[in-house]
């Protein structure tokens, strides 16, 4: 069988991932074939390949676009190879994301934002979700309406991840009109969540 993988545009992870969702699919021998615009993207699907013994080939079509080519040669659907999610973790494992800005780093804010679209993505595809998501300041932005991180989020909150977004926060911005996933909170509850959680990672 032959699978394509329309990567095209995409930045990292999207292109892994949607490749490993694509191989989970594979009941039979074939190859897949995963179209992107960018070496970076060729480089980590080779090295996804690689963990996990498929041989890869590469061809450029353009500046671009480029071709990965992975060989499978046995079914691959017996052990899968990207956990999908199904539920926030349990209150024994409480662990909170704090997001503060709409970009993730400090430089080119172009990329930041950029970097932070492709962190809540690869967030929402971890095997275990956090169990609350904190945004306040420039963070709050990401749970409003045309935030590109939106959908990521509001699939999470349908798995159980509760995402709370400052209200003051969206006040100053003046967006409190267009929060679209979660609830309101306020800089108490904020403390007491991170005060209470089992690990807190802040990209």
């Amino acid at each position: 069988m032959k699978k394509i993988v329309n990567a095209l545009g995409e930045q990292c992870p999207i292109p892994v991932v949607k490749s490993l969702h694509a191989l989970q699919e594979m009941h039979e021998p074939g190859t897949l074939e995963v179209h992107v615009d960018n070496e970076i993207a060729v480089q980590n699907l080779i090295k996804m390949a690689g963990s996990r013994k498929l041989t890869a080939t590469t061809a450029k079509i353009s500046d671009k676009e480029f071709v990965v080519t992975i060989e499978v040669k046995e079914a691959q659907s017996s052990e899968p190879l990207q956990p999908v999610p199904t539920s926030a973790p349990t209150s024994g494992d409480n662990f909170v994301v704090a997001i503060s800005s709409a970009f993730m780093g400090t430089g080119d804010d172009k990329l930041g934002k950029t970097l932070m679209k492709g962190f809540i993505f690869a967030l929402s595809q971890l095997p275990q979700l956090p169990q609350t998501i904190l945004l306040y300041n420039g963070g709050a932005k990401l749970s409003v309406e045309g935030s590109d991180s939106l959908q990521d989020l509001q699939n999470m909150a349908e798995q159980g991840v509760k995402i709370m977004t400052c209200g003051t926060c969206l006040n100053y911005y003046g967006i409190a009109d267009k929060l679209q996933v979660g609830e309101v909170t306020n800089m108490y509850a904020i403390v007491e969540t991170l005060a209470g959680a089992s690990k807190v990672i802040k990209p």
